[in-house]
């Protein structure tokens, strides 16, 4: 999803860049890197006619909507590319910096991100594809940015509120009896002395998780996944 200065590898002039910045492809094919598309299709997976963009989404439609779901689709096509090519993201997607943000030749908008804004945005989807954080242990459940972030490309000032996280992982009384300690069912962190405490706090999601419960009871044993250990 992401194009950078600076952070991509991929070999480009300094006009064709501005050219793919500025711009969907004319014609929106794959076929520079891929002659067609057998060898990278999932076993079974039906015939696929032809080695542009429509031969892909007319089954696997974009969405725009920013639903809490997953996508298997979309996280495979871009832990593919950012995984074994590190591929500039507009190779597919068009970007008009401060505008608009979207897939070549389909109608439809991400957000208006600019440069700076894809900068942080190619850094935290590396990280989605490849980090120990709870990012890619999304990645791996095939979740991606709008799974958590909604229909807006994330910013730097980008938080997940409690409730998106409950819409999958919900409701609270059902977390919190998921999580009991056996042995001290008193120390559940979801369902604190404090009272609803914000799932960020712990869930860093793009940096390492951390137990805020040891900020205080330094003597508890509690884990937490995506600590990055």
């Amino acid at each position: 999803m992401l194009l950078l200065n600076g952070l991509l590898t991929g070999e480009r002039t300094a006009a064709s860049a501005a050219a793919a910045r500025t711009a969907p492809a004319k014609q929106a094919s794959c076929k520079p890197c891929h002659r067609d598309f057998t060898s990278v299709l999932p076993e079974n997976h039906p015939a696929v006619k032809g080695s542009d963009f429509a031969s892909c989404s007319s089954c696997h439609q974009p969405d725009f909507s920013g639903r809490a779901e997953k996508n298997a689709f979309s996280t495979r096509i871009h832990t593919a590319h950012l995984n074994k090519g590190n591929v500039a993201c507009t190779s597919c997607h068009s970007w008009m910096p401060g505008k608009s943000f979207g897939l070549a030749l389909v109608k439809g908008s991400w957000g208006a991100p600019t440069k700076d804004d894809m900068k942080l945005i190619r850094e935290t989807f590396d990280s989605w594809a490849k980090s120990k954080y709870m990012d890619n242990i999304h990645a791996k459940g095939n979740i991606v940015c709008a799974g958590c972030h909604g229909k807006e490309v994330p910013l730097a000032d980008s938080t997940v509120e409690n409730q998106r996280c409950l819409e999958c992982h919900g409701p609270m009384e059902k977390l919190a009896k998921e999580t009991e300690p056996k042995e001290f069912p008193d120390r559940n962190p979801h369902k604190s002395h404090l009272g609803e405490v914000a799932c960020t706090v712990c869930h860093k999601a793009h940096a390492a998780s951390k137990v805020y419960c040891l900020e205080c009871h330094k003597k508890f044993k509690m884990q937490i996944r995506g600590a990055g250990e």
